[in-house]
């Protein structure tokens, strides 16, 4: 069973220094997908836009500036509140975003205690699923004793 942390949240659009306008947003972390964590903006809308990041670089973000590329992260402070700010870029546009920073950080923290750091691959099943795919089945038997399944049917 796969577990599922959200939190709706109201993210600020930064149009210009003196203007921004807020956005309805979901945070969503999966265990199914346990690096990534998924941000929908535009929550109720018919055509929200989607962005999903590794959840490293928003854990790193919170504290210090990360990032490069289409995804930046860094921490600072707006009329002395503590924020988030992401720099998102895509063929269709740039958006910088201003999430405030205890919201993020206690969601982040939430998903850190569902699967810690370091502990993410044993959430995707890999080891059980090798262990399933190298099992030795009948036939590997017949090959470790130098007979082919086709000389079982010869009654050799």
């Amino acid at each position: 069973m796969h577990t599922v942390v959200e939190r709706d949240l109201e993210i600020n659009l930064v149009l210009s220094p003196e203007l921004s306008v807020p956005v309805p947003a979901r945070l969503t972390y999966r265990t199914d997908d346990p690096y990534a964590v998924h941000i929908t903006f535009h929550i109720g809308s018919d055509n929200p836009v989607n962005w999903n990041f590794a959840r490293e670089l928003l854990v790193e973000g919170v504290f210090r500036p990360c990032g490069e590329g289409d995804v930046r992260i860094w921490p600072t402070k707006v009329d002395g509140r503590s924020v988030v700010l992401m720099a998102l870029s895509s063929p269709d546009g740039d958006a910088l975003l201003e999430a405030p920073a205890a919201v993020v950080s206690a969601w982040l923290e939430r998903t850190l205690r569902v699967v810690p750091p370091g502990s993410e691959s044993e959430q995707l099943g890999i080891d059980d699923g090798l262990a399933e795919l190298l099992a030795p089945t009948p036939a590997d038997d017949l090959w470790l004793h130098g007979r082919r399944p086709s000389d079982e049917s010869q009654g050799g």
